[in-house]
């Protein structure tokens, strides 16, 4: 089942992933899928222009290397200052979450 993401979740996905360590575009969008149970479903012409934004803002580098068929491809790993923003985004998205848990239950 796809689903769209909700505003900024894509990048804290994005974020996450690459704490693991550097990959391509094409591997990002199969460990969002994998972790997520195949909930999220992240298209290129979703995914590439937010890691061109992340790398903007400074919080990815990218260096190009051959994938794991042999193909050339753009590799994207965090920054110093990308680990403090994957630490932000995700203690504001336990927040969020934990808070809508709340209103779930409480509204039930």
């Amino acid at each position: 089942m796809g689903s769209d993401l909700l505003k900024g979740t894509l990048d804290l996905l994005i974020l996450r992933v690459l704490a693991i360590g550097p990959n391509h575009g094409l591997g990002i969008s199969r460990r969002i899928r994998q972790v997520s149970g195949g909930t999220f479903e992240v298209k290129p012409g979703s995914l590439f222009p937010a890691l061109h934004r992340l790398e903007e803002q400074g919080w990815l580098a990218a260096r190009w290397g051959e994938s794991e068929n042999h193909r050339r491809a753009k590799f994207y790993q965090l920054t110093k200052s990308g680990r403090r923003q994957v630490d932000a985004e995700t203690s504001t998205w336990e927040t969020i979450a934990a808070a809508i848990a709340r209103a779930i239950a409480a509204t039930a």
